[in-house]
């Protein structure tokens, strides 16, 4: 039986904010429950490309890890714009949980892995989407400018298979590897990420620690 609790909205899944439900009915254009899968296809790459990737957050504070705020500051982590997606499906009707794994990325900036502590990153966030009698793994974290700029394949998403991160980029350079299992869940589940960032990677909780730095501007320096 279907949780009811993927239709609901969240803490920071908040898919009955103003702003989220006209994002989302803007992104589905024609597009109508009556076709989900094409719903979701069209809101999916709006919130891979219309919010940038950017990891240089406040990890501390909650609202980084909300839908909403994400959505207004146009720029997020991938907690963050999975959780916008999860947002926009059910404001649009289709059920929508996310999923974690840690994952090894071979492809981060140098001052990311530093802060990180190593190339194991925690808690990597996707939308897990209801779609025809099943749920499909759908991850909205880089957009294609960033893709480009890392030499990373972008990720497209068709509503019947999973699409998650290449293990290897265009140059078939390791990018990433998908390590540990976290789960799904209906909301972010904040206290647990904040927990394995204490352990294993501090410094992303002590304010400043990226010291302003734009992730996107260090990106086009690769």
């Amino acid at each position: 039986m279907m949780d009811p609790a993927y239709l609901r909205p969240g803490r920071y899944v908040e898919s009955d904010a103003p702003e989220i439900v006209t994002f989302a009915r803007e992104a589905a254009g024609d597009a109508t429950a009556s076709d989900p899968i094409e719903l979701a296809v069209r809101l999916y790459r709006a919130c891979r490309d219309t919010v940038l990737y950017d990891p240089y957050q406040h990890y501390a504070r909650l609202d980084t890890y909300s839908a909403r705020a994400t959505l207004l500051r146009g720029r997020g982590y991938c907690v963050a714009k999975a959780a916008l997606l999860a947002a926009c499906c059910r404001a649009q009707g289709i059920p929508a949980r996310l999923g974690f794994a840690d994952v090894r990325n071979h492809l981060a900036t140098p001052r990311l892995l530093e802060l990180n502590g190593g190339d194991v990153f925690y808690y990597h966030a996707y939308a897990d989407i209801w779609l025809d009698g099943k749920f499909v793994k759908a991850t909205p974290a880089f957009n294609n400018s960033m893709c480009e700029r890392f030499g990373v394949l972008p990720l497209e998403f068709d509503g019947r298979n999973d699409s998650i991160f290449h293990p290897y980029d265009r140059n078939d350079r390791r990018h990433m590897e998908y390590l540990t299992d976290r789960g799904t869940f209906a909301d972010v589940p904040v206290d647990a990420i904040l927990a394995a960032f204490r352990e294993h990677c501090p410094r992303y909780l002590k304010e400043g620690a990226f010291g302003g730095k734009d992730f996107v501007e260090e990106a086009k320096r690769r």
